[in-house]
Order: C-alpha cells, then structure tokens, then sequence
C-alpha cells in the first residue's frame, strides 16, 4: 500500500496528477471516499495527468462521463448505482476492457464487477488534523 497526506486541494490535485500520468491502457482506478471528501478534486488532476484540458466534473447523474487525452479516460460514478445490473445497460464492460482508463467513483457498490486487477484508492479526511487534511492510500486490489 502506498500512502499520501495533503493539507490542501492542490496538494490532493497534484497527486492525482502524478497518477495520471502514470495511468495505462486498461487500468481501472476505484476511488472511494466520503461525500465532499475530496474525489472530484483528485479527478481533476487524474485527468490533467492524462493530457485532459476539458473541465473535469463529476458524473454523478449521467454515470460515466468520457474524456479524450493521451488515453480515452471514462470516469464513472456509482453513488446512484443501487446494483450492478443497471451497468449493464450502459455497457461498462466496453470501458472497463477497452484501450482507455477507468475512474470509478464509489467502486465500492458495485465491487462484484470490478476486476481483481484494479487499483483501490482510498480518500479520508480527519477533521482532527485540519479542515484540508486528507490521506489518500492506494491499494492495488480490494478482493
């Protein structure tokens, strides 16, 4: 496990970045984390590390939303999804198995489609710390 701390919104931006960056074809990033903890804004640099000069938010009532960079980034949020079933009618499997990079906001509620191979990253705060205080902690499976 490999684990971040920022005390700032462009801290938490530029570690996104720096995962972009890395990010290759067919990989697929879980990322999970509380309501306002900080998801959008680590999106945000994810795409920006992929080339993404497109304004980056969060896909919340239309499911997937599509990027062009260096790589196709498809970001996903399943805060709505109530099973996986509804995936199916939007075809995520031609996301999660093509030749782009998948950011899936909320993996956890359809955690029986993610594939073992994923990459889990994990945003907390704590508020004891500082109001800006976030821990990123990236696993490279979650099965």
């Amino acid at each position: 496990m490999i684990m971040f701390e920022t005390i700032s919104e462009n801290q938490t931006l530029e570690i996104g970045y720096q995962i972009g960056k890395k990010a290759e074809a067919g990989e697929i990033y879980c990322l999970i984390g509380d309501l306002g903890v900080g998801k959008t804004i680590f999106s945000k640099g994810f795409a920006k590390g992929l080339g993404i000069e497109e304004h980056v938010t969060s896909p919340t009532f239309t499911i997937v939303q599509e990027y062009e960079g260096k790589l196709p980034l498809y970001h996903f949020d399943m805060y709505r999804i109530e099973d996986s079933d509804e995936l199916e009618m939007i075809g995520y499997e031609d996301y999660f198995f093509g030749c782009g990079v998948c950011l899936v906001e909320w993996a956890n509620n359809v955690r029986e489609v993610i594939p073992k191979e994923a990459k889990w990253i994990y945003i907390e705060k704590d508020l004891s710390k500082s109001f800006e205080y976030r821990k990123i902690s990236i696993k490279e499976s979650a099965k």
